[in-house]
């Protein structure tokens, strides 16, 4: 791990940690406190579990998620979790307009909130992971982009998220706290578009998260800056009310947030929730 990389995740930890104290003291309904309650759920196959579920997950958790149902199938015999990824703003549309689903797993607060304030939710969500912003470019950096600032710089193709998806909701209070304005070629609609369009070569960087950014590979060069920390993404889960077997979709969620699920995401890049 280089030295950059690793100022970083102390950056974060401690943005994490900050924001966690915020959390507990305001009155969200994902409170980091049902993470006890959820933990009591099997999830580990001990009692029996029966019925499929589907998982409605932002598409940054695609690689993990996918490593994670395989594992809670292969712990819970006769169960099988089916995935549909997405940008949380469109997963959030398609819960309330009534698409099947047991579990939903967002990438930030604000839209598990508009899920909860629907009353569409089983319980409490329970968070699970952080996650921050990173430079992706084209593999050797042809921009020679070193920091925030050059997204800015004229001529400099830059893809982001749209608004509405926690990515761009994050990539907007890093341009707000540091002062820098971007004028991007596209926004899209999830984290993984814009990634795709900076491994096809359409665009000079892209404001990604450094998990995607890791699980790219030699697809990309990542460039980190610090003022990522200033923006930091809370993931919750929760199970939820349309969900036809509640009990394993309670169990998947506990599952996420249990050591398997923990182990997972930390190899993946995400921080500690």
């Amino acid at each position: 791990m280089t030295p950059t990389r690793t100022r970083t995740l102390a950056l974060v930890a401690a943005a994490a940690a900050a924001a966690l104290v915020l959390a507990g003291c305001g009155s969200s309904g994902d409170s980091s406190s049902a993470a006890a309650t959820t933990a009591g759920a099997s999830s580990s196959g001990s009692s029996a579990l029966d019925g499929d579920i589907t998982v409605l997950a932002a598409a940054s958790l695609t690689s993990t998620f996918t490593e994670i149902g395989a594992r809670f199938e292969s712990a819970n015999p006769g169960v099988k979790v089916t995935f549909s990824f997405a940008g949380s703003s469109d997963l959030v549309t398609q819960i309330a307009q009534g698409a099947p689903g047991d579990v939903f797993a967002a990438a930030d607060t604000t839209n598990m909130t508009k899920v909860t304030t629907a009353g569409d939710n089983r319980g409490d969500p329970v968070r699970f992971a952080t996650n921050v912003l990173e430079i992706a470019t084209p593999p050797g950096n042809p921009a020679g982009i070193t920091s925030f600032a050059d997204l800015a710089k004229p001529g400099v193709q830059v893809v982001v998220c749209a608004p509405q998806v926690p990515c761009g909701a994050a990539a907007k209070k890093v341009e707000d706290t540091t002062g820098t304005a971007i004028t991007p070629v596209s926004e899209e609609q999830s984290v993984t578009d814009v990634l795709g369009k900076v491994v096809s070569g359409e665009a000079d960087a892209g404001l990604v998260y450094v998990t995607d950014v890791t699980t790219a590979g030699d697809k990309v060069t990542g460039v980190e800056f610090p003022e990522s920390a200033n923006a930091v993404n809370t993931y919750p889960i929760v199970a939820l009310k349309s969900a036809a077997s509640p009990g394993t979709a309670a169990a998947f969620a506990a599952f996420v947030a249990g050591p398997e699920g923990q182990e997972v995401l930390t190899a993946a890049g995400f921080g500690a929730p």
